[in-house]
C-alpha cells in the first residue's frame, strides 16, 4: 500500500458499514453524500480523530494527562495519517469581549505597533487591550458599551401595582418581587404610578438602607431588605450582563433596557491614557474602526524602520481577509454579530499563513453560509493549501465546491441505516455520469420555474438603520416564497431577522442558532414531547411517569441513564464500553416491565419517525405525539431514531430537526435564516417541497439563502448589495427570479446566469 494515499480498512465508525478506503494525499478530496450518509463519521469521527490521537501519543505522559481524551475509531486499520488541522462548523461564538481584532490577532498585533510607536505611549502593549484592567476603560469595563433601564418601557405610569404598574414578567403581580413593593405599606398599590410624588418615585426607584415588612393576606412574613425597582433590577440583570441570561429571562430583560456607547469612552472601550496615544493623528480605536482594506493601506504609510516591520505583520493579515472577501469588516465588529459565512471564512484564514507542508486541513462544510462569488475564492483558499503539499478533506454539498476537487467520494446510498457505504470515488468528471444521487443532481438542470404565485399583500420594513442598512425601505408580499439574497455582509439577516422579525412579532424565527445537543437528548426531548410519551406509559400502566425517563428514577442505577461506561485511564485513551446491567437500554428493569400497547420505552425509542407515527397516529389521545412525527418525516428525516444521541446527529440532520420542532407553531410568516445549511440538494428538494405546502396552505415563507436552487423556486427575491459592509446595505433588486436573471447590475444574477449555463452544457451519461 502506497505512503501516497491514507488507508482506511475496516471503518464501523457510527453507521460506516466496515468501509474500506484510499484517499490520495496532496489533493483536495470532497466528501459528499445526503445528510446522514456517513460523511462526517468517515472524516471527522475516524480520520480526524485517529489523527489527533496519534498525534497526543507523540507527548509525554504529563502532557498527554491535560490533553483533550480521543477514543480510538472503530476501524480495523487506519495508516499513513499526517497531523491534523481540523475547522469545523462549530460557531466561532465569544462574548461581547470577542472581536474580529481579537480572533484574527491583528488587534495584538496592532497593541504591539502603539506601544513602540505610539505618542505619548501608554506603556507596555497590554496598555492597550480592551480586556486587560490596564487599558480597559474603567466605566465600561472595557465593552465600549453601557446598558441602561428604560423607565418608560419598565413601566406603565397609568396602571397601579396591583394592576401590574412593572412590565417585567421577573417582578410581575404575585411574585416575591412584586410582594416587596405593593405589600411593603410603603405606597398605595391601588394608586396609579404617574400619581406618586416625588418622594414615592425616589423610594420604588432607589430607596435602600432599611428593612420593611410585607404584609400578606396570610399575615406578615417578616422584614425583608428594601432595594428600589431600578436598584434590584441593575444588580440583578444589568451588572451580570444580560447575554448569560437564559433565553426568555434575556429577551425580557432586553426589552426594557437599552444599549448605549459608554459616555466616558464613547464607544472606544479604552482608558484616557490609551485613547491619548496616538501613530499620524490616529488612536489604536480609530485604526479598529476602520474597514480592514482601508487599515491595511493606511498601516502602509508607517516609515519608522521598527514601527514598519511590525506593521507590515499586521497588514499581511489584513491582506488575507480581504483576499477572501472580508475587507468591509472592521476589527472592533463583536465576533457574535458574524454571519455563518464570515465566521467560517475567518476561521478559515487563520491556516493561510502558516509555512508548514505535509498536513491534513480537515474542513467541515466551509461554503456554508456563503454566497455563490464567495464560494470561488474559498475554492482559491483550499488551492493554496493545496499547492503547498498538504491534503486537504473537505466535507461539502456545494456543486460549485465539489467541481474544484481532485478526487471526490460520495457516501450514501441512503441515510442512517441506510448510508454509511462508499457508492462512488473517483473524478468530478465520472461522479456527473455516475449513477447515484449526488451524480444525477450535478448534472441535473434546476431552471428558473416559470409560474409565480400572486402576492396576497405586503408587509413593509420602513426606514431601517440597522448596522449599514442604508435607510432601508423594503416590500415583503404575503403569500408566497421570498428568498432574501446578496453577498455576505450585504445586510440580508439584518433586514430580515433583526428588522423584519422584530417589527412582526407574531412571525415563526428559525435562525441559524445552533441546538443544544448532548448523549441524553434526543428528537424525541427537542421536539418537546417526550413527557407526552411518559404519560402515555403511566397512564396505561399506573406506574410514577419519572419511571420513563433515563434521566430520572427510570435511569439504569450502573451507567446513571447513559447506557454506556466510560473509563478514564489517566494519559491513555478512555475505553467505552456498553454497559452491563441494562445492556445498553439506560433503564432499570423496572422501566421495562411496562408496556404501552405491547411495547416498552426502549421500544418506542428504537423506533424510526417512519415507525412511531404508525405507532401513534391511530390514538387520538396521541395525537401531539403523531403531529411533532408527522413534521419530522416532512423535512426528510423519516428514518431517523427517536432515542438516537443528538450528538450523533449530522449538520443538515440536527438543522432539519430544528425546522420541524417549529412546524407545530401556528403563525401566518414563516422566517428562516439559511435553512439549507448542511443540506445535500437531493435533501434541499424535500425542504423546498416543505416550503410549498407552507405557502400553499396560506402562510408567508420568507429564507434568507445563498443556494441558488431555492432562488429559482422562489416566487419573490430580494438581492441587498451590491457589495459588504458599507458598500452594501441597499435593496439592489426587488422582483421575480425570471426578473432577476436579466438584471446587470447584481452579483446573484450574474451567479445565477453562469450555474444555468453550465448545468446546460453538462453532458448526459
Amino acid at each position: 500500500m502506497s505512503a501516497g494515499s491514507i488507508v482506511i480498512t475496516g471503518a464501523r465508525q457510527n453507521n460506516l458499514k466496515d468501509v474500506s478506503l484510499r484517499i490520495p494525499k496532496e489533493r483536495i478530496v470532497v466528501f459528499t453524500g445526503v445528510s446522514g450518509s456517513g460523511k462526517s463519521s468517515m472524516v471527522f469521527g475516524t480520520v480526524a480523530v485517529e489523527a489527533q490521537r496519534q498525534l497526543n501519543e507523540t507527548y509525554t505522559w504529563f502532557v498527554r494527562d491535560r490533553l483533550p481524551k480521543h477514543e480510538r475509531p472503530d476501524a480495523d486499520a487506519i495508516e499513513h495519517l499526517a497531523p491534523a488541522v481540523i475547522v469545523d462548523q462549530r460557531p466561532i461564538g465569544g462574548n461581547a469581549r470577542s472581536t474580529v481584532g481579537t480572533i484574527s490577532e491583528i488587534h495584538a498585533v496592532l497593541r504591539v505597533l502603539f506601544s513602540r510607536h505610539g505618542t505619548p505611549s501608554a506603556g507596555e502593549a497590554a496598555a492597550y487591550s480592551f480586556n486587560d484592567p490596564q487599558g480597559m476603560c474603567p466605566d465600561c469595563e472595557g465593552l465600549g458599551t453601557v446598558v441602561r433601564l428604560d423607565l418608560d418601557a419598565f413601566l406603565d405610569t397609568d396602571r397601579t401595582l396591583n394592576e401590574g404598574a412593572v412590565n417585567f414578567p421577573p417582578f410581575a403581580v404575585g411574585t416575591f418581587v412584586w410582594q416587596l413593593y405593593a405589600e411593603s405599606g410603603l405606597f398605595d398599590p391601588d394608586k396609579p404610578l404617574r400619581d406618586f410624588t416625588p418622594e414615592e418615585w425616589d423610594t420604588l426607584l432607589h430607596g435602600k438602607g432599611f428593612r420593611v415588612r410585607r404584609r400578606n393576606r396570610t399575615g406578615s412574613l417578616g422584614h425583608n431588605a428594601y432595594e428600589g425597582l431600578a436598584e434590584r433590577f441593575e444588580r440583578l440583570y444589568i451588572r451580570r450582563d444580560l447575554n448569560t441570561l437564559t433565553g426568555r429571562t434575556r429577551e425580557a430583560a432586553r426589552r426594557v433596557t437599552r444599549a448605549l456607547p459608554c459616555p466616558a469612552c464613547g464607544g472606544a472601550r479604552l482608558n484616557p491614557a490609551a485613547l491619548a496615544s496616538r501613530i499620524d493623528g490616529r488612536t489604536i480605536a480609530d485604526l479598529a474602526r476602520m474597514e480592514v482594506a482601508d487599515l491595511a493601506r493606511t498601516l502602509t504609510e508607517i516609515t519608522d524602520p521598527v514601527a514598519a516591520r511590525v506593521a507590515e505583520a499586521a497588514t499581511t493579515r489584513l491582506r488575507r481577509l480581504e483576499e477572501i472577501g472580508l475587507g468591509y469588516l472592521t476589527l472592533d465588529r463583536e465576533t457574535r454579530t458574524l454571519s455563518g459565512g464570515e465566521a467560517q471564512r475567518l476561521k478559515v484564514v487563520r491556516h493561510l499563513g502558516s509555512s508548514l507542508t505535509g498536513l491534513t486541513y480537515i474542513f467541515d462544510e466551509p461554503s456554508a453560509g456563503m454566497h455563490p462569488r464567495d464560494v470561488d475564492r474559498l475554492n482559491g483558499l483550499l488551492a493554496r493549501l493545496r499547492d503547498k503539499g498538504n491534503t486537504v478533506l473537505v466535507v461539502e454539498h456545494d456543486p460549485d465546491v465539489i467541481r474544484v476537487a481532485d478526487h471526490v467520494v460520495d457516501m450514501g446510498p441512503g441515510a442512517g441505516a441506510h448510508g454509511g457505504r462508499v457508492v462512488f470515488a473517483g473524478t468530478v468528471a465520472d461522479l456527473r455520469a455516475a449513477d447515484t444521487v449526488t451524480g444525477r443532481h450535478l448534472r441535473g438542470a434546476a431552471p428558473v420555474k416559470a409560474a409565480f404565485r400572486a402576492p396576497a399583500g405586503w408587509l413593509t420594513v420602513e426606514r431601517a438603520r440597522t448596522h449599514n442598512l442604508r435607510d432601508v425601505t423594503a416590500r415583503f408580499p404575503t403569500g408566497v416564497l421570498t428568498a432574501v439574497t446578496g453577498v455576505a455582509g450585504s445586510g440580508k439577516s439584518t433586514l430580515v431577522m433583526k428588522e423584519f422579525a422584530a417589527r412582526h412579532d407574531g412571525a415563526v424565527v428559525v435562525d441559524q442558532g445552533a441546538i443544544a445537543a448532548s448523549r441524553r437528548s434526543s428528537p424525541l426531548t427537542h421536539l418537546g414531547v417526550m413527557d407526552t410519551v411518559r404519560r402515555l406509559f403511566a397512564k396505561a400502566t399506573g406506574a410514577d411517569p419519572g419511571l420513563f425517563s433515563h434521566n430520572s428514577k427510570g435511569a439504569c442505577p450502573a451507567c446513571d441513564g447513559n447506557g454506556l461506561i466510560v473509563t478514564d485511564l489517566a494519559f491513555m485513551d478512555p475505553v467505552t464500553t456498553t454497559c452491563e446491567t441494562c445492556r445498553g437500554t439506560r433503564y432499570r428493569p423496572e422501566a421495562l416491565a411496562h408496556t404501552l400497547r405491547g411495547a416498552t420505552i426502549v421500544d418506542i425509542l428504537a423506533m424510526t419517525a417512519e415507525q412511531a407515527l404508525d405507532f401513534f397516529a391511530g390514538d387520538a389521545p396521541d395525537g401531539a405525539v403523531a403531529a411533532r412525527l408527522r413534521a419530522l418525516i416532512e423535512v426528510g428525516l423519516p428514518y431517523l431514531a427517536l432515542g438516537r444521541p443528538l450528538t450523533t446527529l449530522s449538520g443538515g440532520e440536527r438543522q432539519r430537526l430544528k425546522l420541524a420542532a417549529h412546524l407545530h407553531r401556528t403563525g401566518a410568516v414563516y422566517v428562516l435564516d439559511e435553512p439549507t445549511t448542511g443540506l445535500h440538494p437531493a435533501d434541499t428538494g424535500t425542504l423546498l417541497a416543505l416550503l410549498d405546502r407552507l405557502v400553499d396552505a396560506g402562510n408567508t415563507v420568507i429564507v434568507v439563502e445563498h443556494d441558488l436552487d431555492v432562488v429559482k423556486h422562489a416566487d419573490w427575491v430580494l438581492d441587498l448589495g451590491p457589495g459588504g459592509g458599507r458598500h452594501g446595505g441597499r435593496v439592489v433588486f426587488a422582483g421575480t427570479p425570471a426578473a432577476l436573471l436579466a438584471d446587470p447590475d447584481s452579483v446573484t444574477a450574474a451567479f445565477l446566469r453562469r450555474d444555468l449555463a453550465e448545468r446546460a452544457h453538462r453532458p448526459a451519461p
